[in-house]
């Protein structure tokens, strides 16, 4: 990879750069699939199956897309 500075003058950097940076977005990606894993335990444990018969009467909550008026 090339990095060009102000001066306009070219510097390839070295393979420790590039090995660092791959190892710090394999510790990014590590935490985001932790973060992304207790997001989805916390809204698992509020979340249940509701199962509706034939002729039930249910609530339907409708809300407006951006830029759209629902009338």
């Amino acid at each position: 990879p090339l990095c060009w500075f102000e001066s306009e003058e070219s510097v390839v950097l070295g393979p420790e750069l590039v090995q660092q940076t791959t190892e710090k977005i394999k510790i990014i990606r590590e935490k985001m699939r932790a973060s992304q894993s207790r997001q989805k335990s916390y809204a698992d444990k509020r979340r249940n199956d509701v199962e509706f018969q034939e002729g039930d009467h249910v609530f339907l909550r409708v809300t407006s897309t951006t830029g759209l008026d629902v009338l």
